[in-house]
């Protein structure tokens, strides 16, 4: 063997200490046994390399012997490495005999060898790990620390093949990415990752070196999912009739946009109270408790036919500047942040200035979600706007991975059929694939690792020419797994949505209080905003210091409040909004206390369940969480009790 191509890179706790390892092992002045040992495809035999050329033996030969090797001409190979290093490669597919041959070369018992024998092998050998000094080498996916150093040496050490003198930058999003995957072949999986990375982006780039290596470029193999039903194999007819352009076109563009104008209008023209104005009471006992029903069925649908993106696309549409590409980085971790707390502003304006019963207000919050769709629009290409700062579609993004409907493409059919990207990029027809725009959200179907960046809207499909995407059903909070990609600040929407159930019973809470104001209509508005931003940080007070995995246990159980806070104005009034001469129905205050406790119910098993699956508790700290969590939710159900 020649001289090492690598080192140990990274500088996770792991990556140092088998640095360590491996330089005492070459300072080793005895030259003792060694023993290397790991899963495949981590580069054992370069390690021995590393440890051989470092000690004193390095001016020796170094000579590699597999167990083919040993079991065609094993004495006379083993007699011609006189005082040179032995290298056996996989000593545990060797026969005991052998094996035990090997260890008296280790002990120095085996005439005219005076060398070194290291040893690599994926499991335990017994009798020469004993006469060994083991050096574990830990696997890729226990790192995960390493892989963004690790990624970026592989494009540093194989860009130079391709031409390019200088490597493409790599964004942090295809390093979180890939921190998801187990990485069954290691370094040996990551080099192939990175060398049909760089080839797809060269053809890409028609031979020249791009500036950005894109996360489309990285295709990894997928998990086959299970408990899945596609949806188009059992009625094809479907696909045809939910990717046709005519439809979402005349529903978004000939409906859509003008019912949000008539909307407006009515809110800002009609009547400013509820009991008055049909449209209010429709905005408010409809919307929110239909759109939280729909969650765990739909997902983000409701973003696919959203009018503030439909208004978003009409200003792209008549802008007279090409809107600039999305700005790479790490977008999440400044736009999270002004997500929730554009939320928390939201949820405060609501409750102090009576929104709800005060129309041209509610019309006022509208109009200023779609200003800002509109600018962000205008600002930068497809919908920005929607996947990073929307306040609603964050709610729509983190409920979504509770929905049992999934649109994901085959990562088999893609890497192998596709190179024109035009489901997320956009592009003319090919073949059965229509022109498209692309993804709204700017993702790709076969990289998506849960509902958030995917509304359903149907332009992948409408895009591919190799019927790649598939609409399935599966298990509900199929998302929600112990490995998954979160953004940074996820949690604070989290609390904050958690906020807007204790802002709506601040009086519940806080009432109590000598200095509580008697409404948080009416009085002293300093008073006002002070209890309402009070009420609101409750659950942050007390889930800061919560896992993050613990939040994502409790979304069902969040779903499930919130559905019952808003229960009470659906079923109560949601029937009153026909016109005069149509049956009127409202519930009965038992039957919404009852379908607010079927809910609460439902939650609370659902959070459960996900406890167990997302956290690392054995049976007893499950059960007194579970506990925990029952508490919780029947505090819930008090709190928005009618």
């Amino acid at each position: 063997m020649g001289r090492p191509h690598r080192g140990v890179v990274g500088a996770s706790r792991y990556a140092q200490r088998l640095r360590e390892d491996l330089i005492n092992a070459a300072e080793d002045q005895h030259n003792r046994t060694l023993m290397i040992r790991g899963e495949p495809g981590l580069g054992k035999d370069n390690l021995a390399a590393l440890v051989h050329f470092g000690s004193s033996q390095r001016s020796k030969l170094l000579v590699r012997l597999g167990p083919t090797d040993l079991k065609k001409k094993a004495d006379v190979l083993l007699n011609a490495i006189g005082e040179n290093t032995l290298l056996v490669s996989g000593v545990d597919q060797l026969d005991p005999d052998q094996q035990q041959r090997l260890a008296a070369m280790g002990n120095g018992q085996h005439q005219g060898f005076s060398g070194r024998v290291i040893f690599t092998s994926e499991t335990c050998v017994p009798s020469l790990d004993a006469i060994s000094q083991v050096i574990r080498v830990p696997p890729l996916r226990v790192r995960r620390s390493d892989l963004g150093d690790w990624l970026r040496y592989q494009l540093r050490l194989q860009s130079p093949g391709l031409g390019w003198v200088q490597p493409p930058a790599l964004p942090e999003a295809v390093v979180r990415r890939l921190q998801n995957h187990a990485f069954a072949d290691n370094l040996r999986e990551l080099e192939a990752l990175v060398d049909r990375a760089l080839r797809q982006a060269r053809h890409q780039n028609n031979d020249q070196p791009p500036a950005v290596l894109a996360e489309e470029m990285f295709w990894t193999e997928q998990k086959k999912a299970r408990a899945r039903f596609d949806v188009w194999r059992w009625k094809p007819q479907l696909r045809g009739w939910m990717r046709a352009p005519k439809l979402w076109n005349g529903l978004l563009f000939g409906l859509v946009s003008w019912l949000f104008i008539a909307v407006n209008l009515e809110l800002w023209l009609g009547p400013q109270d509820r009991t008055a104005n049909p449209i209010l009471t429709l905005f408010w006992a409809w919307w929110w408790p239909l759109i939280l029903l729909s969650y765990p069925l739909l997902g983000r649908l409701w973003c696919a036919v959203c009018p503030f993106m439909v208004w978003g696309r009409i200003a792209q549409a008549i802008a007279p500047w090409r809107p600039r590409a999305w700005p790479h980085g790490e977008t999440d971790q400044w736009a999270s942040p002004l997500l929730a707390a554009g939320f928390a502003l939201i949820l405060i304006w609501e409750e102090v200035w009576n929104l709800d019963n005060t129309a041209w207000l509610s019309s006022c919050l509208l109009l200023l979600i779609t200003a800002g769709a509109v600018l962000g629009s205008l600002l930068f290409e497809k919908r920005f706007w929607c996947r990073y700062l929307c306040p609603v579609g964050g709610m729509n993004g983190l409920f979504a991975k509770l929905a049992i409907l999934e649109l994901r493409a085959e990562a088999g059919t893609c890497s192998g059929s596709c190179s024109s990207y035009a489901c997320f990029k956009g592009g003319p027809s090919d073949g059965e694939g229509l022109e498209t725009n692309g993804c709204p959200l700017g993702s790709h179907p076969a990289h998506l690792s849960d509902n958030r960046n995917c509304v359903l809207c149907m332009s992948c499909v409408q895009a591919c020419p190799n019927r790649s995407p598939q609409l399935r059903l599966r298990p509900p909070a199929a998302d929600l797994q112990p490995v998954m990609h979160t953004p940074s600040a996820e949690r604070g929407l989290i609390l904050v949505l958690a906020g807007g159930i204790t802002l709506h019973q601040w009086q519940r809470l806080l009432g109590w209080l000598s200095l509580a104001p008697a409404s948080l209509h009416e009085g002293p508005l300093l008073a006002r905003l002070s209890f309402a931003a009070l009420a609101l940080a409750l659950p942050a007070a007390a889930g800061l210091w919560l896992n993050r995995r613990w939040l994502y246990a409790g979304l069902p159980m969040l779903w499930a409040l919130l559905l019952a806070r808003h229960l009470p104005i659906g079923m109560a009034e949601a029937g009153t909004v026909l016109p005069d001469g149509w049956p009127q129905w409202s519930a009965d205050t038992h039957v919404i206390g009852f379908c607010q406790s079927t809910v609460v119910v439902i939650g609370w098993v659902g959070a459960v369940i996900l406890s167990r699956r997302l956290l690392d508790l054995d049976r007893w700290a499950w059960v007194m969480g579970s506990m925990v969590l029952l508490l919780v939710s029947l505090g819930g159900r008090w709190l928005v009790a009618l």
